[in-house]
């Protein structure tokens, strides 16, 4: 009897342990986060004007902005959100309930958590062989939607995949008995409770994908550029383009870099302003994605 009241006093102490590790480690990352804005809008807020915001890089500091580098971020951010997250879905969805537990999908799942792992500029060297000179779409938006897409599709492919998994088996059994067939089964019982932890995935994914450089830099993003792509809508029929897709780019970490790499302090503000921004759109975007959880989630509740 002592004996397991000695083990229940040592768990219960181990418990206590472990949480106060994981709240020192929780205020340890949110300090940390905390002194980065400060930091960045400490040095950066007197830049963040309007002109800011509606004017092109320049060699001069106090006339530079980042209107070239926050669009082409959005439509880049738009291509490849709309590229792989359709896809990474379907893919998690075809190999956790459709795909044959064969070595073949042993293997694909494998290559699935490895390429998870590899190195952001091994997609770009493979993008600049296959976008950009095998497909010829050149430099573009495209190209780097595309490559930004294939860095983030194993992730989203994980987490759909743990998602569905989470699903519990006595919801599938029930709308089979009831007549459903697979696909009515996955599209409106399994997916719908999956979205969730799908949505908690693509917000991690899409947060990866703004702030990469080394692919885009791979395919030849520019660290210059003094014009916009096209409008993608227009006054006159069809009124919708994709001129805007074959576009030269840059974005904001590229153009980060390009500031900080000059000896001027000015241009080093510049850099601090703009990276507040970057942070502030990663927020928007993932505020975007919480709240889509969010009434998934409580659509389901109810």
């Amino acid at each position: 009897m002592e004996d397991i009241e000695i083990r229940v006093a040592r768990r219960k102490r181990m418990d206590g342990i472990f949480a106060i590790l994981g709240l020192v480690s929780t205020f340890v990352g949110m300090l940390t986060l905390a002194a980065l804005i400060v930091d960045l809008a400490i040095a950066g807020s007197e830049r963040l004007t309007q002109t800011f915001f509606t004017s092109f890089p320049s060699r001069f500091p106090d006339q530079a902005g980042i209107l070239s580098a926050w669009v082409g971020t959005t439509l880049v951010m738009l291509v490849t959100a709309a590229s792989a997250v359709p896809l990474g879905v379907a893919a998690g969805v075809y190999l956790e309930e459709y795909a044959p537990g064969n070595w073949l999908t042993a293997l694909i799942e494998i290559n699935i958590a490895n390429l998870a792992g590899v190195p952001s500029i091994v997609y770009g060297l493979m993008a600049l062989g296959l976008f950009v000179y095998q497909f010829r779409l050149g430099q573009s938006i495209l190209s780097a939607g595309l490559t930004l897409a294939l860095l983030i599709l194993p992730i989203v492919i994980v987490a759909t995949r743990e998602s569905v998994r989470a699903v519990p088996g006595s919801m599938r059994e029930a709308a089979y008995a009831l007549g459903a067939t697979k696909w009515q089964t996955v599209r409106d019982h399994v997916l719908p409770y999956s979205t969730g932890g799908i949505l908690t995935g693509v917000i991690i994914a899409l947060s990866r994908a703004i702030g990469e450089t080394a692919p885009l830099i791979t395919i030849g993003a520019l660290t210059f550029i003094a014009f916009l792509p096209g409008p993608p809508l227009g006054a006159e029929f069809p009124f919708v383009s994709f001129e805007w897709l074959m576009s030269p780019f840059t974005v904001m970490p590229i153009q980060m870099f390009n500031w900080t790499s000059r000896p001027q302090h000015a241009f080093h503000l510049n850099a601090a302003a703009a990276g507040l921004v970057l942070m502030v759109m990663t927020l928007i975007m993932n505020g975007i994605a919480i709240y889509l959880r969010y009434r998934f989630r409580k659509r389901i509740r109810w």
